[in-house]
């Protein structure tokens, strides 16, 4: 979307950070939002996620509007069964159609698998008094059905000073969430609460890797009109270089800082997207030392601005240059897309 009026729209569903920050901290969500699964898990055991079989399993139901599903493999404490599935749903709208998805998923998995299913929910819309949690139906005295725990991220709203002492990392996602919902069409203050998520990560002395695993995640969620995105980067600089932690900005001071602060801070023209090109070349260099020339001749090929920055805070957190093009290809055909309407 062109232009800086407004909020910029999320990524897809597919390009979700929920995907890898549950597949990474699967231990602490449990801990967060379902202690008591949490608890009954044999950890030292291990757990093998089966998201690919969750897909062959429900592969010709309704999916409808979800941020993610998940579908692990535990062992459990009591020694009821050798292992036990868990599937988890988080669901980003109200939709008439979630229960009977939790009961077909349930009932689908446990015909597959013959084990107990857990099915668990986290509901993060911004609709108060939709909750639902049961599907069933009875006819002639047969009655069938599904009951199943949720979590709804508005309810943390009345308790912030409880999400701040948390050291949980899904204790900042709920604080994006929450942020993301009360800052909606309030864009300084939306930047303003942006900043202090992520000076949080640093104070609550998280490793460099959770740093930007959860920086990634608070950039999607709490997404600022274009005309505030320098700021919160040079905001984020300068605290980094105050707090002397250079995580997220170590390459920003090769790319970012050549590329965005000499583009937009001095209105990007058309003869600096070379240098916006070179900055993101440069930084994916700093983090990988190698690309591929497809994707080289890929970031040479394009010439819009707007993707070439955002790209560019990108490959600050990208975990591979493979990951790297995938996202790339997907800004360019979005933006593509964007145009033609």
């Amino acid at each position: 979307m062109k232009g800086s009026r407004g909020m910029k729209t999320k990524q897809s569903d597919e390009d979700s950070p929920w995907k890898e920050i549950l597949a990474r901290y699967f231990s602490e969500f449990l801990a967060f939002f379902f202690p008591e699964a949490h608890t009954a898990i044999a950890w030292e055991r291990g757990y093998v996620f089966l998201d690919k079989e969750l897909q062959k399993v429900v592969r010709d139901a309704k999916l409808g509007k979800r941020l993610v599903d998940k579908l692990v493999r535990v062992n459990t404490r009591d020694g009821a069964e050798a292992w036990v599935l868990v599937h988890i749903e988080v669901q980003g709208q109200a939709d008439a159609e979630f229960p009977r998805r939790m009961y077909v998923y349930n009932y689908r998995l446990f015909d597959r698998y013959d084990r107990r299913v857990a099915s668990l929910a986290v509901l993060t819309d911004n609709q108060p008094h939709w909750r639902p949690s049961a599907f069933g139906y009875e006819l002639w005295g047969c009655r069938v059905g599904l009951e199943f725990p949720v979590v709804k991220l508005l309810d943390f709203k009345d308790d912030w000073a409880t999400l701040e002492s948390n050291p949980n990392p899904f204790a900042i996602v709920v604080m994006a969430h929450l942020q993301t919902h009360a800052t909606r069409r309030r864009p300084n203050e939306r930047l303003q609460s942006k900043l202090a998520l992520v000076r949080m990560l640093y104070q609550r002395g998280y490793e460099k890797q959770d740093i930007l695993e959860l920086f990634r995640f608070i950039d999607w969620v709490l997404v600022l009109p274009e005309e505030l995105e320098t700021a919160f980067v040079q905001g984020v600089i300068e605290y980094e270089e105050t707090a002397k932690m250079p995580y997220v900005t170590s390459v920003e001071r090769v790319g970012i800082k050549k590329g965005i602060q000499q583009g937009i801070q001095q209105g990007i023209q058309q003869g600096e997207l070379n240098t916006l090109r070179e900055a993101l070349i440069e930084v994916l260099i700093a983090r990988f030392r190698e690309l591929p020339s497809s994707l080289i001749a890929a970031i040479s090929a394009i010439a819009d601005p707007v993707v070439l920055k955002n790209l560019l805070k990108l490959g600050i957190t990208t975990p591979s240059p493979e990951v790297f093009e995938k996202s790339l290809q997907a800004n360019v055909q979005r933006e593509r897309s964007e145009e033609s309407h």
